[in-house]
């Protein structure tokens, strides 16, 4: 089975970046091996939610995991040498408001997405034993958390108008939803580590794909909150991590050496993540946990992600662009998380 390595994570986000390291790549695969990449795409918020996919098409927050999940089998098993993950949504020049908000009503009986979580929150704080009260510390503590990182990423960070802390469901503030109305386009490329050195790669432009996990449940929506709030499926995506990896999570990050980059749509999201991952051992643990370790590496969704589909794809070309600063001899993992609808789908990517 061959490894497989990314050696090239780009984005665009509102016409800044570029995409031409990985298009010149793509090139020469072409030209100097052969080698047309494969195209894995991630659909946009104009593509119905409930239509059939098409093939080479994943859709929901945890798209692009399982995209990855996807391009891993097919160079590891020797069916492709390269393939290029894609995802583009112009979210503000493309689309008036009013189509954003009938294109995101994906539940039946005009459901919102914010009301959605807020049930599916409510359920899972009662099963954890977790007390609103101190649900509501954890999510103000997940903000914090994330607007930290998204400070020291932009000396001109400036943070939200204070209308986006007022309170829009019983449970959730304006900060806490997210869903970034930006112009973004991103784009992996995957190759077999012996395409990578075909292409006299040098180790350190390189970023192994270690394992991928995912977990997907039938149903989805608020009917389906009652299966969905176990995180089983999120559980078994860890535990095919480790066991691909032959490491524990907990241990790695313990050590210092696991990068997280969280799935932050909705608080509950990322408490269930850390807690599902075994990262947290107990619920009571959360608070301290957070406050002292770095759940995303830009800020979230909430500051600084993809759109729609598109998070975890960012995540991945963050991860990507941090772990490639790093010496080889001494980089570390990077743990990126995606989750799709109210969480009916779950996936893990662990990097190095």
């Amino acid at each position: 089975m061959s490894k497989v390595v990314c050696i090239a994570a780009q984005r665009q986000v509102d016409g800044v970046g570029s995409l031409s390291k990985l298009e010149s790549l793509s090139s020469r695969l072409v030209s100097e091996l052969g080698v047309e990449p494969k195209r894995l795409t991630i659909d946009p918020l104009s593509v119905d939610w409930h239509s059939e996919l098409e093939d080479g098409h994943f859709r929901s927050g945890c798209a692009p995991v399982e995209a990855m999940n996807c391009a891993r089998e097919l160079i590891s098993s020797g069916r492709e040498v390269a393939v290029i993950i894609q995802g583009r949504d112009y979210l503000r020049s493309e689309y008036r408001s009013d189509e954003r908000r009938q294109a995101m009503s994906i539940y039946p009986d005009g459901v919102a997405l914010t009301d959605a979580y807020d049930h599916l929150t409510t359920a899972y704080i009662a099963q954890s034993a977790i007390e609103e009260a101190e649900f509501i510390r954890l999510r103000d503590a997940l903000f914090e958390n994330y607007w930290r990182s998204y400070q020291a990423n932009n000396s001109a960070a400036r943070r939200p108008d204070a209308r986006w802390f007022d309170a829009i469901t019983p449970l959730f503030r304006g900060v806490d939803c997210a869903n970034p109305v930006i112009d973004f386009e991103a784009k992996l490329l995957l190759v077999s580590d012996a395409a990578a050195r075909d292409l006299l790669l040098p180790d350190s432009e390189v970023v192994e794909v270690v394992a991928v996990g995912v977990g997907r449940l039938v149903n989805d929506g608020p009917d389906a909150i009652a299966e969905i709030l176990h995180y089983q499926h999120l559980k078994d995506a860890a535990g095919a991590i480790e066991d691909a990896a032959g490491l524990s999570l907990r241990k790695l990050h313990a050590e210092g050496a696991l990068l997280l980059d969280l799935y932050t749509c909705y608080p509950v999201v990322p408490l269930a993540c850390l807690l599902a991952t075994n990262l947290v051992s107990q619920p009571e643990q959360l608070l301290e946990f957070i406050e002292h370790n770095q759940i995303t590496l830009t800020g979230g969704m909430n500051l600084a992600r993809g759109p729609w589909n598109n998070p975890a794809l960012n995540g991945l070309v963050s991860m990507f662009e941090t772990l490639i600063t790093q010496t080889h001899s001494e980089r570390s993992y990077g743990l990126v998380h995606g989750n799709g609808g109210l969480g009916y789908r779950q996936g893990l990517v662990l990097m190095k």
